[in-house]
């Protein structure tokens, strides 16, 4: 017993490495502060050491067609879709465009349809704009050149928002600079000012912006090019800003040691369960990758400019600052069954995840462009169930960096086979397993949840813990984890 408590005397007392609010810490030489943030295994910012694990990406489940674009006003062109949910509604802007052409004309509309569910999806008739002559529409934004070319809103989260600014977008292209537009109900939308607020890049793609709750400001993700003018790569830059007027200095994205792509859109979007993570669930495009023969895409009436190419969907993530982890250069989603799939600018994600189901989160993506057919298909994935940390039948584990957590019991979202366990033990920082949650201390996880609380000798209390350097080490069989949070 005396041995215990000069122990625990030393453990307490272990100092902990501070770091500036709203940036993450160095992992190399620091302490990494959890607080009650839940983390997803989508890169190795938490690991230190694998060992018969890995981190394996998993492909969303098709869902099929929950969206056509057969108005007269919308068509074969509709794209650069964005998927909101705000409270028990989910809506989801596009752009119209039934005919093809030069980008950033009158042409060109804003549509919305609405959904409770996520899977059943109305168009509503809003009486805003005519268009063929008729007010009984479901257009938002027209007549505004180019902005109606690549509209990318967000719902505000910004604590100190205005109510009548609780909606704000960025759109436009190279000649006119990105515009801001705010809304207090997502359908009703003026612009901010006539002139740019972000200017001097092509921005010849969606180019998305939100309220970072981490970083404490407005952050826009937009399409430059590695080369200069239109030449060389589609790429990434980044600005910030703290009223969403005045832009910083945009710096360029960069993507670790991985080959250069053409990455036509990112979709770059706080996690809705864990906001600190970004992440960009894009378009790839394949220039010159033809797969369609003339005669196949003769048959499919595809537009003759746009099947000498193809696309499918990538996905990567960022923690702040300018740089990409691309941990999986695997498509996230590939081009499906059929020859409609596999034309230029097809399988383009819209902006943002969401949650569809208390187990379910979806993502939904423009199929069969310039086609007839031209439709927006739902896939879907369990909660925080993009990647996980996996381990087979015969087992492995990991070790985290040290950390520090605030919260008072861990929270896990698992599952495992029938013959398959998870197991967990946190070490002080120096690895040595600390009394009470050793390995041998804790239960067996067996199950398949969204939500369960680790258990050491029949107790989740880990408040003794809190604010104390630990390391979590994770022994696994059969079983996969998806996410952890000291809640």
């Amino acid at each position: 017993m005396t041995k215990f408590i000069i122990y625990l005397f030393l453990f307490i007392a272990t100092p902990v490495i501070a770091f500036s609010q709203g940036k993450e810490p160095n992992t190399n030489k620091g302490v990494i502060q959890m607080m009650d943030r839940r983390e997803i295994f989508v890169d190795h910012y938490l690991i230190d050491k694998m060992d018969g694990v890995q981190l394996i990406k998993h492909t969303p489940h098709d869902e099929g067609v929950v969206l056509n674009f057969d108005n007269p006003w919308e068509g074969v062109f509709c794209g650069y879709c964005t998927v909101i949910k705000d409270g028990e509604l989910l809506r989801v802007y596009y752009r119209g465009l039934p005919t093809g052409g030069k980008d950033g004309t009158n042409n060109e509309t804003t549509c919305i349809a609405e959904s409770k569910d996520g899977i059943h999806w109305k168009k509503p008739e809003l009486g805003l704009y005519k268009t063929g002559g008729s007010l009984k529409n479901n257009v938002i934004l027209a007549g505004e050149a180019p902005s109606s070319h690549n509209f990318s809103p967000f719902l505000d989260n910004n604590p100190n928002a205005s109510p009548t600014q609780k909606y704000k977008a960025l759109a436009g292209e190279g000649k006119s600079g990105l515009r801001a537009y705010s809304s207090p109900d997502g359908i009703h939308w003026k612009k901010l000012r006539d002139e740019a607020v972000i200017s001097n890049y092509p921005f010849d793609s969606q180019n998305v912006s939100f309220w970072s709750e981490s970083e404490q400001c407005y952050l826009c993700y937009f399409r430059s090019w590695s080369g200069v003018g239109y030449s060389g790569f589609r790429s990434v830059s980044r600005t910030t800003s703290k009223d969403f007027m005045a832009w910083t200095k945009p710096v360029a994205m960069t993507f670790g040691d991985t080959p250069p792509e053409q990455l036509y859109t990112q979709q770059t979007s706080p996690y809705f369960r864990a906001p600190h993570i970004y992440v960009a669930i894009g378009g790839r495009f394949m220039p010159g990758r033809q797969v369609l023969t003339d005669e196949q895409a003769k048959k499919l009436n595809v537009d003759p400019g746009y099947f000498k190419d193809c696309s499918d969907a990538y996905m990567m993530t960022t923690r702040g600052g300018n740089v990409y982890d691309r941990t999986f250069m695997e498509a996230f989603i590939r081009p499906g069954i059929g020859m409609g799939n596999w034309v230029s600018r097809s399988n383009y994600p819209a902006l943002n995840v969401v949650q569809t189901s208390p187990e379910e989160m979806s993502v939904y993506v423009n199929q069969d462009y310039a086609q007839p057919t031209a439709h927006l298909h739902r896939y879907s994935l369990r909660i925080d169930g993009f990647t996980s940390l996996s381990a087979p039948y015969k087992g492995g584990e990991m070790t985290t960096k040290p950390f520090t957590f605030s919260g008072h019991e861990l929270e896990i979202n698992y599952s495992t086979s029938a013959a398959g366990e998870i197991r967990f033990e946190l070490k002080d920082e120096n690895g040595v397993p600390i009394p009470g949650f050793a390995l041998e201390d804790s239960q067996r996880v067996i199950g398949n949840e969204i939500s369960r609380v680790v258990l050491w000798k029949g107790s989740g209390d880990l408040q003794i813990l809190t604010s104390k350097t630990v390391r979590l080490r994770v022994v696994m069989k059969d079983a996969d984890l998806y996410s952890i949070r000291f809640k």
